[in-house]
């Protein structure tokens, strides 16, 4: 038995990881969706971090999942207990020392994103609908607004301080349909700073939403 842990992006709800949640303790693994204090300015990296760490607890064997934002708080986990995989999911991978407000000019991501609104004939302007919420049922979309909170600035000017990735099987997930962090940006990103595996789903940034089932099944495929 695995012990997923789920690291929701900006804002922090673990209600983002809801629909996945039992579609894992259906094929009999434990499920941890960690719930981050994402509004809160005097909360950082190092809040984040503890916030995990104590949601794991003693649990071993576990899988280490990152979304979006949650990549610059996985690698601070992985320093501080023992994982023994890692999945990052349509997520912002850092390097060591680097910003989350850095990250976006040295990844090139906002040129990136508009070039693929150009080629998509959507919105160059960021604005949830186009870009979180264009493939998410709209069920979904009604239930999560009680879920929305803003990310706090505090996060991005933090230095995400570790010294290496873990000796583990490190993947990344991408969702195809991905507007925000277009795909062949995503993969460009995780071929320089991960060399690791990629694997590309149907779906937005937003996948855990829109595509629960085949995320899930993903996660336990890596099994």
């Amino acid at each position: 038995m695995a012990n997923f842990v789920l690291i929701p992006g900006a804002g922090g709800a673990a209600w983002y990881w809801h629909r996945i949640v039992p579609l894992l303790e259906a094929a009999g693994h434990g499920v941890i969706a960690v719930d981050l204090p994402g509004d809160d300015e005097k909360a950082g990296l190092s809040v984040y971090t503890d916030r995990v760490v104590a949601a794991i607890g003693k649990r071993k064997n576990l899988v280490l999942v990152a979304q979006s934002l949650g990549g610059f708080t996985a690698p601070l986990v992985c320093g501080r207990t023992r994982v023994d995989m890692l999945v990052f999911v349509n997520a912002m991978i850092p390097i060591p020392g680097e910003t989350a407000g850095d990250w976006w000019d040295h990844t090139g991501s906002v040129a990136a994103r508009t070039a693929a609104a150009r080629r998509g004939g959507y919105s160059e302007t960021f604005d949830l609908a186009s870009y979180f919420l264009h493939d998410v049922p709209a069920e979904i979309v009604r239930e999560g607004e009680a879920q929305n909170r803003p990310e706090a600035d505090i996060i991005f000017g933090e230095a995400c301080r570790f010294e290496t990735w873990p000796d583990v099987p490190i993947h990344a997930i991408v969702g195809r349909d991905d507007r925000f962090f277009p795909l062949d940006f995503q993969e460009r990103v995780v071929r320089e700073r991960l060399d690791a595996r990629v694997d590309v789903l149907p779906g937005g940034h937003l996948i855990a939403l829109s595509n629960p089932r085949g995320l899930a099944e993903q996660l336990l495929d890596y099994l």
